[in-house]
């Protein structure tokens, strides 16, 4: 329709070194990633050497210690790699803020000897984790979880089923919150286990209305054996290492929701301007140059708004408030965007001939992930006016 090209996001980065870690990012993303998004997404296909290539390239650990492989980047910036990543292929963008989810409590929480053992592999050798925190009957209310941890001499036998699990049946290893004493959210651990685990096993992955070429799948824990040297933080700390991981997690839905719709908002200008009705391109036409200008208003005020919640977290400050307001904003904005997208295409915006109607399919779930947009307004109103009087 168009031979007008996407304009890279102007973005503001602290470093030069930053600079050239988003070239390689959108070098790797139109080479690589976004060429294959479609074909591969209809197939329900997970694009794992994509993962490798991310991996060896050093984009898996980007905010954690240089020391054992990671990039000791600000979330400032990785958020930002992130979005570009969302913008190729969504199932790429979220497959790395999951295996950095995934890696919080072993870069956080574990011990020295822990790090030493495992972290490297994680961040740089080509492995690919899942978090495990959501279960059948307990999703927004995860502190009522019922997989349990035993002890069982110098280990623990874990029993449960999770699910949910973005790359559930693929991954690596997985950080698995388990019960291992009393109700509640005091009676909650972490475990790093291994993807080749005895007794761990995945049911056939969900099938979805969109990010069909990523897994997520219920994950069977059957009296799986782990050592205590694979418990991360104390007993009992589990429940408040996942809610700290989670506000940070949040960061990267809110990313990922950017990126998505900036990819929907090129496309529809794409088709806008090259499309010619009455004798004019229909982008001359007021109605559409104002939901073009909506549409890039809100990306940008969702862009900033992720970029104020990670620069505090970069400043050691507080944050779980604007966490909770950049997903909240960013996924509500990706959902308005993408189907206005649609709507702009017209009637090619409802077939699969243009990646209008998959990112439209795509957004909606990011409205649910990593704590549903109602839980973010109770989130927020909660620090804005304090906890419920009931």
């Amino acid at each position: 329709m168009s031979d007008r090209d996407p304009q890279p996001v102007e973005r503001q980065l602290p470093t030069e070194e930053a600079r050239d870690l988003i070239s390689l990012v959108r070098e790797i993303a139109q080479r690589e990633i976004a060429p294959r998004a479609a074909e591969e997404e209809d197939a329900g296909r997970f694009p794992r050497e994509v993962f490798t290539l991310l991996s060896a390239s050093g984009l898996l650990g980007l905010p954690y210690e240089a020391e054992y492989g990671g990039g000791e980047q600000p979330y400032e910036v990785y958020l930002q790699v992130l979005e570009e990543l969302a913008a190729a292929r969504l199932t790429v963008g979220l497959g790395v803020s999951v295996h950095t989810l995934a890696s919080y409590a072993l870069a956080a929480y574990g011990t020295k000897q822990q790090q030493v053992e495992h972290l490297s592999a994680i961040l740089g050798g080509g492995l690919l984790g899942a978090y495990c925190l959501s279960e059948p009957a307990s999703g927004s209310d995860a502190a009522s979880l019922r997989t349990k941890a035993v002890r069982d001499g110098d280990g623990w036998v874990i029993s449960g089923t999770k699910a949910w699990i973005t790359h559930g049946g693929i991954a690596d290893f997985y950080t698995v919150m388990a019960r291992t004493g009393a109700e509640g959210s005091h009676g909650i651990t972490a475990f790093l286990v291994p993807g080749d685990a005895e007794g761990l096993s995945a049911a056939v992955p969900e099938k979805k209305m969109g990010m069909k070429g990523s897994p997520t799948a219920q994950v069977h824990f059957d009296d799986v054996r782990v050592p205590d040297e694979r418990r991360l933080g104390e007993e009992g700390q589990g429940f408040a290492i996942a809610l700290s991981a989670l506000d940070s997690g949040r960061l990267g839905i809110a990313a990922c929701a950017v990126g998505l719709a900036q990819a929907a908002l090129d496309e529809a200008v794409a088709y806008a301007t090259g499309r010619r009705q009455f004798g004019h391109p229909i982008a001359d036409f007021q109605g559409l140059r104002f939901m073009i200008a909506d549409m890039a208003t809100q990306i940008e005020a969702g862009r900033a708004l992720y970029l104020a919640a990670a620069r505090l977290r970069d400043a050691g400050l507080p944050f779980a408030k604007q966490a909770a307001m950049a997903k909240l904003h960013c996924t509500d904005t990706a959902m308005k965007v993408t189907t206005d997208a649609v709507q702009i295409l017209g009637g090619y915006g409802y077939t699969a001939d243009f990646p209008a109607e998959r990112y439209m399919r795509e957004a909606k779930v990011l409205q649910i992930v990593e704590g549903t947009n109602q839980i973010q307004r109770m989130v927020i109103a909660r620090h804005v006016a304090g906890p419920e009087s009931r």
